[in-house]
């Protein structure tokens, strides 16, 4: 069995007292020798100097950084200036994505959909990228039903992605009818299960709302019934991330991607709940 791949996902700090935490955060988790740290961008590329001066700042200190491109509400002459931007600093992984419209636009502006930005990027730079994308395996929620998901997701492979990364999940039978769904679709290329540590359960059922994440009902039902203690939602939380892990990597999948929330102590808990923290 081969070793299991990690990747672990920050948003750009907005305060310097929030660079310098993240910055003790990335270290800690540095030391998993992990495939990258990639770092979002906000709706309508609002973050986006936080971003790069995040994901350089990761680069300079030997760790493959993979920034997050969002194209909706941007043009081709922008993206292809941020894309030659990181080419020019040695950054050579991105995930594309189409991403929200800021609030109050009306307009997507020069793409539509993540596969016309993979599109782009691959006319732009040939392969010098490698490309990941999204993937749903509970649907994405604005699609019209899984198969009109799933044929978006193939259009974005076709268009030149390297790999996929999930949206967080509950459900490892989700992930896995996915995988087998992509392979009878002729889909190779790796998908890396998204993780989200359970630490709150408001923030979690915000969230969960939001992206389209199902929270099983036996899962909710659990956390609502600690109420405001913290301490057993984190502990329970705890428990059942790690068994979800160990689930998807028992059932062969190549890596974790985890939704880190700029903290270390979930993620690292969970992987030393597995044996494989350092």
């Amino acid at each position: 069995m081969s070793t299991p791949q990690f990747s672990f996902e920050f948003y750009p700090p907005k305060t310097p007292e929030g660079k310098t935490s993240l910055q003790n955060v990335q270290q800690k988790l540095a030391q998993l020798n992990p495939e990258f740290f990639s770092v979002t961008f906000g709706a309508g590329g609002s973050t986006r100097d936080k971003t790069f001066d995040a994901v350089i700042d990761i680069q300079n200190r030997g760790i493959a950084a993979a920034p997050h491109l969002s194209c909706v509400a941007s043009t081709k002459e922008n993206i292809g200036s941020i894309l030659n931007n990181y080419k020019q600093h040695g950054i050579s992984k991105i995930v594309a994505l189409r991403g929200d419209l800021p609030s109050g636009m009306m307009s997507a502006g020069e793409f539509r959909y993540a596969n016309e930005l993979v599109e782009f990027i691959r006319q732009e730079t040939g392969d010098y990228f490698d490309i990941h994308v999204a993937a749903y395996p509970e649907v994405h929620p604005q699609a019209a039903n899984s198969s009109e998901d799933f044929k978006n997701f193939k259009r974005k492979v076709d268009a030149g992605a390297n790999a996929a990364v999930t949206q967080y999940f509950y459900n490892a039978e989700a992930y896995f009818h996915f995988v087998d769904q992509c392979e009878k679709g002729g889909i190779t290329i790796p998908i890396a299960a998204g993780i989200m540590p359970i630490t709150q359960y408001s923030q979690l059922f915000r969230f969960s709302e939001m992206c389209g994440a199902d929270i099983p009902r036996w899962l909710r039902k659990r956390l609502e019934s600690f109420g405001d203690n913290r301490e057993a939602v984190q502990a329970f939380g705890l428990e059942v991330v790690s068994k979800l892990c160990q689930q998807l990597l028992d059932g062969g999948a190549p890596s974790l991607h985890f939704y880190t929330m700029n903290q270390a102590v979930p993620t690292l808990a969970i992987l030393n709940n597995l044996k494989l923290s350092a």
